[in-house]
Formats: structure tokens, C-alpha cells, sequence
């Protein structure tokens, strides 16, 4: 395992540190609400992604993927969550603190339920997952090393969240101002919008 754990650490942070819908929801919140918000709200997506790995390793990762129906339903609805987030984004007017967009209070608990939300509806996570993990599993040993790739991917994926959390708290005290504010608000949300319809139009991979 020594040698393949080798090319799985950096492979797999590189996974990790990928600029996706997660990454830009966590660099978005850290702009807007500050980096102990977004960093809180990675429990979401790792419980998310915990769930995706544990359906592959049971082995029913492959066949959710090769399948046409489910596939496209979950690319749907993670479209539409991806798009909706977006304009509300864009509509925002400022960085109000622990705010949405309406105006009204942000609980903790909203991020989490974003984090999760963006994960769990992202079928190209699942496609990750059965692609990338299985090839660093001991077949001889299997559950467990299957439990510790899982793993150490979970504990990667933290540092990767702070990352683009304390880069997007860094844009937000660049981006006081109303306009500037705005500006983000408006790329984030464009950003959001264009993952979105990207995953409408995603195809699944040919078997």
C-alpha cells in the first residue's frame, strides 16, 4: 500500500482542491459570512460524500451509474438546486453578515443543508468515487481498505474547504464596498448558475 498510497495522497488531494460547485459554495460563503461559517458547514458535505462512498463500496455506486434514469434525475435536481442558488446570489445586494439574500437571518444550519445539498445531488461526485477510489483498494483486503481510502479522502477534503474558505474571506475584505460586494455576489452566482446547467447538459459516461 506504500507505494500506491504515495500516488493516492496527491492524486487525491487534487481531487479535493478541484474548483467545483462545493468549493465555489465554500468559497462564496467565507466571502460573504467570514471562514468559521463556511468551515462549519463541511460537515454537510462530508456527510454527503460519506454516503456516496460507502454506496460504492457496496458496490452500488457502478450500477446507480449505469443507470439512464437515475443518473439524469439526480443531474436534474442538482441543476436546478445549483441554478436557484445562483439567482438568489445574483439578486443579493451586499455582504450582510450571516444574512441570505432576502435580508432575512442566516441559521448555521441553512449552510449545512447547502453543503449537503450541492454534494449530494452532484452525480459526478458519485462518478469520482467509482472511478478513482477502487483503484487503491487491496482486493485481498477489501472493507478495510476500502474504509481507510474513504477516509482519508473525508480528512483531505477538510484542509480543502478552509482553503477556499480563507480565500473567499479574503475577497470579501477586499470587497467591502456596496458595488464591490455586489460584483462577487454576481460572479459567484453567474459561476453557480454555469455549474448548473453544465450538469444538466452532463452525459453519462458510456459503459
Amino acid at each position: 500500500m506504500s507505494t500506491s498510497f504515495a500516488i493516492f495522497l496527491p492524486a487525491c488531494f487534487a481531487l479535493n482542491m478541484a474548483f467545483g460547485p462545493n468549493n465555489l459554495l465554500s468559497l462564496t460563503i467565507g466571502a460573504r459570512h467570514g471562514v468559521m461559517p463556511a468551515i462549519a458547514a463541511a460537515p454537510g458535505r462530508l456527510v454527503a460524500f460519506a454516503v456516496m462512498i460507502a454506496i460504492t463500496a457496496a458496490g452500488m455506486g457502478a450500477l446507480l451509474m449505469a443507470s439512464e434514469a437515475a443518473f439524469t434525475a439526480v443531474k436534474l435536481l442538482g441543476a436546478a438546486y445549483l441554478v436557484w442558488i445562483g439567482a438568489r446570489l445574483i439578486i443579493a445586494k451586499g455582504f450582510d453578515t450571516l444574512t441570505e439574500p432576502n435580508g432575512r437571518a442566516q441559521v448555521p444550519g441553512s449552510f449545512l443543508r447547502q453543503e449537503f445539498l450541492v454534494a449530494a445531488t452532484n452525480p459526478k461526485a458519485m462518478l469520482i468515487f467509482t472511478a478513482f477510489l477502487p483503484q487503491f483498494v487491496d482486493q485481498s483486503d477489501y472493507w478495510r481498505s476500502f474504509l481507510f481510502v474513504g477516509v482519508v479522502f473525508l480528512i483531505l477534503e477538510v484542509p480543502a474547504i478552509a482553503i477556499y474558505a480563507l480565500l473567499g474571506s479574503r475577497i470579501g475584505r477586499l470587497a467591502q464596498g456596496g458595488r464591490a460586494s455586489r460584483w462577487i455576489n454576481r460572479v459567484s452566482g453567474s459561476m453557480m448558475v454555469a455549474f448548473g446547467v453544465a450538469l444538466a447538459f452532463a452525459r453519462r459516461p458510456a459503459s
